[in-house]
């Protein structure tokens, strides 16, 4: 159990070994180079009646739109709703009591997903057990719906873009991990576009005129997964831990001090933080603020001491080393397994 999901992310990827999960297979009918290695610049296979085939294993390539959907004008409601999820560590997010993660679902890209498509049916499998079934069958949403956890998909062609729109959803669920929520009138539109056969685009908008005042769309790719498979992953202690979550925001902040400008800035950079990608420290105002480099915008840090931070939407803590010139060389970040190096690339 993670107080913090930025912490439960994190340690998912950087733990997550190098190598595939079933070595000694190869993923069968995907083009390969000479020595043997995945084309995934080859073309984009095509379906009988000349679609293209969006089966295979894919991961979607982010993380900042996951800890933080930016550009999200929440009405009065949802805004105070989120604040408090804010300043609790999100102690109710789905996920720490074992629930369906819901439009929310694989936005991480901590593990992959499986496409199954079929002339009237695609399916979407999670490897946290839950799956969605779109419907390309001609039929529209129903007028009347009881809500569910994952929503209920129709989709289409439109050219090579299939257009998934999903309605009924429960309102339990989130948008992302730092706890914008959305009410059961959530419809979501995702615009998935395979470039070739390694790579995919997808679009999403989600509307949502009870908790937004206007739609939020982003973007992402996802990457084909070659050579690997889905493994069972079954949520087991978080229902029993969640007690744990206790505490306040507020209350790490009582002995904050104020760091001067000019030291803040001497942390500005981006730093290598391996299968998480890059992420870009700056200064904004008198605070520092990190982006985690893929669309989910910045987010605060709030000083525990002149070299020692606290990102405000997780808990995790970020530590800036220095050598002996004194000039900051990587940055540390700390989460209950343990400390996680990052390597400053530029300042």
């Amino acid at each position: 159990m993670k107080r913090s999901m930025l912490a439960a992310m994190t340690l998912s990827l950087l733990a997550t070994p190098a190598v595939a999960q079933w070595v000694n297979h190869k993923t069968p009918g995907i083009p390969r180079t000479k020595d043997g290695n995945p084309n995934l610049t080859a073309p984009a296979p095509r379906t009988a009646d000349g679609k293209p085939d969006l089966s295979g294993l894919w991961a979607i390539n982010g993380l900042g739109h996951a800890t933080n959907l930016a550009d999200a004008d929440m009405l009065p409601q949802a805004q105070a709703l989120y604040k408090k999820r804010l300043e609790t560590y999100a102690n109710d997010d789905p996920a720490a009591n074992c629930l369906p993660e819901g439009p929310r679902s694989g936005l991480a890209g901590l593990d992959p997903l499986r496409i199954i498509q079929t002339r009237y049916l695609t399916a979407v499998l999670y490897e946290a057990g839950q799956f969605r079934l779109i419907h390309t069958d001609g039929r529209a949403l129903p007028k009347e719906m009881t809500p569910t956890w994952m929503g209920y998909s129709i989709g289409r062609w439109e050219g090579d873009t299939f257009v998934v729109e999903t309605a009924g959803y429960n309102d339990r669920t989130w948008l992302d991990f730092g706890g914008r929520p959305h009410s059961e009138a959530l419809r979501v539109t995702e615009r998935f576009r395979r470039i070739d056969f390694g790579h995919m685009q997808l679009e999403m908008t989600f509307e949502d005129p009870k908790t937004y005042r206007r739609p939020i769309t982003i973007k992402m790719a996802i990457n084909f997964v070659p050579d690997d498979e889905l493994i069972e992953n079954v949520c087991l202690e978080n229902e029993k831990d969640r007690a744990r979550l206790v505490g306040k925001v507020a209350d790490e902040r009582k002995d904050e001090g104020k760091i001067p400008v000019n030291v803040l800035s001497q942390y500005a950079g981006t730093y290598d933080v391996g299968p998480l990608g890059n992420w870009t420290v700056s200064v904004v105002g008198d605070q520092l603020v990190v982006d985690l480099g893929t669309g989910g915008g910045r987010q605060p840090m709030f000083a525990r001491a002149d070299d020692v931070f606290m990102l405000q939407s997780s808990g995790g803590t970020v530590t800036f080393v220095r050598d002996a010139k004194n000039i900051v060389t990587h940055l540390v970040i700390t989460i209950v397994e343990g400390d996680f190096k990052a390597e400053r690339k530029t300042k």
